[in-house]
């Protein structure tokens, strides 16, 4: 087997020398496939770690050896494949690329794809299940999208716009190798996945690119504060902006461009200020010995302790844990 260590290697799903064996895991994990090697001499090594979430996965695959894989349609998911080393030739309906570490693909679920993964090109592949992409991007649109949605083939990574994407893949990758607890609590992974889907949506251009950045219509005053309503009377729940934008009949972005214009602020940076108060009110009414920091910080939303202590100081110009004592 290859000394070579894969990322997510907590993850482990297989390694194998088999070519029947690793197309029937591959499959199991993604869809069937056609796999072959494409020098009937070489020696297939090939493994795979895998760590799967909710509506999204990391994996990082590697053949070994030069291999064509030909899956057709993907059908109920979208793939974002990342080269570590080495080349990749990928073929999706009319699009050809060679696939490098600067280079990803970006592969949709309705196009007819076929590819070639040369020796000594491991890949780190974003799964995206296709209804929940499809959903988040009729959250954006504020409507329901009505044609299959098709990303262009290449993935320029050097862009900045792919590289904030990335950075979101390399931040869950880096927490579930430390076996950090961040994903494992249902309302932060809820909302790392949305933003992973949005940033995809936003940076790689696709048939709903020009619907995405065009000028969105303005949100009447009366929405944003049916929106204010709504986070002042759920503060605690794990709201996202598509939540907020979905109960008040709005897109998600002209909801956004709303609190900016009347507001000068965003619908989560609200949700945050609100459960912030909430917090404050609640230490500044009980004692050290009713309650704890901690305890105010979960029961208002805040997941990440650092993060709550960091906003409460900025927000009241001293630790929780004085306003508790006081």
């Amino acid at each position: 087997m290859s000394a070579r260590p894969l990322p997510l290697a907590a993850y482990e799903r297989f390694r194998t020398h088999d070519l029947d064996e690793a197309r029937a895991e591959v499959g199991e994990a993604f869809c069937p496939h056609g796999l072959r090697l494409a020098d009937h001499g070489a020696r297939l090594d090939s493994r795979m770690n895998a760590a799967v979430f909710d509506r999204t996965g990391l994996y990082c695959l590697d053949y070994g050896a030069d291999v064509v894989i030909t899956p057709g349609a993907l059908e109920s998911f979208f793939l974002v494949q990342i080269p570590l080393a080495g080349v990749a030739e990928v073929t999706q309906g009319r699009e050809r690329v060679v696939s490098t570490t600067e280079l990803a693909t970006v592969l949709s679920a309705t196009e007819r794809l076929s590819m070639r993964w040369r020796a000594g090109a491991p890949h780190l592949v974003a799964w995206f299940d296709r209804a929940a992409l499809e959903a988040r991007l009729g959250g954006l649109l504020g409507r329901e999208p009505h044609r299959p949605l098709v990303f262009s083939l290449g993935m320029d990574l050097t862009q900045p716009s792919s590289r904030s994407w990335l950075s979101i893949v390399d931040m869950i990758r880096r927490d579930a190798e430390t076996d950090g607890d961040l994903l494992r609590q249902p309302p932060v992974l809820k909302q790392v996945e949305g933003l992973l889907m949005t940033q995809l949506l936003l940076a790689q251009p696709s048939n709903y690119t020009p619907a995405l950045t065009s000028a969105q219509p303005r949100v009447a005053p009366r929405a944003v504060k049916r929106a204010m309503e709504l986070i002042e009377a759920h503060p605690a729940e794990p709201l996202t902006t598509g939540d907020v934008a979905a109960a008040v009949g709005v897109g998600e972005r002209a909801l956004y461009e709303g609190f900016r214009r009347h507001l000068n602020t965003t619908p989560m940076s609200y949700l945050r200020d609100v459960r912030l108060d909430r917090a404050h009110a609640e230490l500044t009414a009980c004692g050290p010995d009713a309650t704890s920091v901690t305890d105010v910080a979960f029961q208002w939303g805040f997941v990440h302790l650092g993060r709550f202590a960091r906003a409460y100081r900025e927000r009241f110009g001293e630790n929780p844990s004085t306003t508790l004592r006081r």
